[in-house]
């Protein structure tokens, strides 16, 4: 099997259990609506927004994402890495817990120019794996595995809002994205 091939029959596989584990009512979707519940929509899998970038430190300060309920929570930032996009190079800050300076993971909300049309209108995040390498510290930012907050699917939740600074103005059709209207194609 094939690089791509081994990849993309890992990321239908993720999908796929998402799907399940969101139908088995332990994910956002409200329980009257998981009879109507048929799994998420996504963009087609697409290799080339997946990056493997390196990590440029950040300051380690925490900041107050603000909230969808106006309430700030609070992050630090961890790093930032530079993406290489058609319309010119665009960074995007990584964020951790506060105190946590060797995180397995990253959090990175962002919007592009799907969002509120395509893609649900406040954003949608990653959570990014870290690597160390001889090289240093690079992430994976897999776009195609960008989702919704679970704001996008009911009241209740508390969602970070991307910051200004990770708003990318090129469309990033990949990950989740919001359900085709019937008959407005895929």
């Amino acid at each position: 099997m094939s690089g791509d091939a081994a990849w993309t029959e890992a990321l239908l596989d993720f999908r796929r259990r998402k799907d399940e584990h969101f139908a088995a009512g332990k994910g956002p979707v409200p329980a009257g609506a998981l009879g109507d519940f048929h799994g998420l929509s996504y963009f087609a899998p697409d290799p080339g927004w997946a990056f493997v970038l390196p990590v440029a430190p950040g300051d380690g300060g925490e900041v107050p994402l603000a909230t969808n309920t106006g309430e700030a929570r609070p992050m630090a930032r961890f790093g930032t890495v530079t993406l290489e996009l058609p319309g010119g190079p665009h960074a995007l800050t990584l964020y951790a817990p506060p105190g946590d300076e060797t995180p397995a993971r990253v959090f990175v909300p962002f919007r592009d120019g799907t969002s509120g049309q395509e893609t649900y209108g406040a954003g949608r995040y990653l959570d990014a794996p870290l690597a160390r390498t001889p090289q240093g510290l690079r992430v994976s930012l897999d776009f195609n595995l960008a989702y919704h907050p679970y704001c996008a699917y009911a009241d209740g939740w508390i969602c970070p809002l991307p910051p200004r600074e990770n708003w990318l103005p090129e469309p990033v059709r990949a990950g989740e994205r919001l359900p085709a209207e019937e008959g407005a194609g895929p």
